[in-house]
Parts: structure tokens; sequence; C-alpha cells
């Protein structure tokens, strides 16, 4: 057996796949944990060009967050400002709402997770949360985002 193994100063990173594309966010991205074989931690290396961003503003719960920068000097926005990044830098995002952050480039980061599912997301800016049953393209019937006003209460629709 082979080792499998992904160089993240030099390897390709492609372009995402057309559904995924969206005018100022990353345009590139590869996730390592599928080139190398990985279960249990997500790694997806990003590709920013100069403003793009990785994802919108957000934290998990539950789930806490790593970025490792890789090249370039990307900005992380937090929920006290930004912070211009070097490469070496690495920085936490706990699993609660001080965990809240988006990161843009121009640089080249790679974002560490524990894979957890079910997950829920959080994006205060929109104000919405997003439930996620299981990895992108599993329980699709399941995945959604939806307005924190649209809360119900706990009895709603039961007998």
């Amino acid at each position: 057996m082979s080792v499998r193994k992904y160089n993240l100063f030099k390897g390709e990173v492609p372009l995402e796949d057309e559904q995924y594309r969206r005018a100022g966010y990353a345009q590139r991205a590869i996730a390592v944990d599928e080139e190398i074989g990985g279960d249990l931690i997500g790694a997806a290396l990003w590709e920013l060009e100069d403003g793009e961003r990785v994802c919108p503003y957000h934290y998990h719960h539950g789930v806490e967050e790593w970025a490792v920068v890789i090249s370039g000097e990307p900005t992380v926005r937090r929920s006290d400002g930004e912070t211009k990044l070097r490469v070496g830098d690495v920085v936490c995002f706990p699993g609660n709402p001080d965990g809240a952050h988006t990161i843009h480039g121009p640089g080249r980061v790679l974002m560490l997770s524990r894979e957890i599912w079910p997950a829920v997301v959080v994006y205060p800016d929109s104000d919405k949360i997003g439930a996620r049953p299981g990895p992108m393209g599993t329980h699709v019937e399941d995945r959604g985002n939806f307005p924190r006003s649209s809360a119900v209460d706990y009895w709603h629709g039961e007998l």
C-alpha cells in the first residue's frame, strides 16, 4: 500500500464546482482529507485571491476549527475585529459563538476540523442557522439553512 499524500505548498488547488462558486468567495479549493484518505479530520485547502473569502462569517456548535496559513497574508475577521495573518500562523476557532470567523485573501489557507455529524452552523451576519446532517452530498433532503426568525415552539404542529 502506497502512502497517500498532498503537498500544501505545491499541490494543485482546482476550481470549485460550478454549483459552489459565488462572486467574492474562494474560486479554488480542494478537500485534502479526501486526497489523503482521511475520515476523522476535515481538511480543506483554499487558495484566495485578494478580497475573496473562504465562506460567510460563521461558527459551528461543538466543532472547533483551525486555520493554518500556507502562503500570502490573509486576514481573519472575528467578533472583535480583523487581524492580518502571516505564513505559518495558526488560529483556533472554538465551537461556540466566540469562534465566529471568516478569512479573506490573498493567500493559501488550510482549514482543519473534526468531522462530526450532524452539525449545526450559525451565520450571525445573515441571522440564519444551517442544519448539516452529514457530509456534502448526503442526507440532501434534510440539509438546509433557516432564518432564526422562523423558529417555532417545540409543540408547533403536534396534536
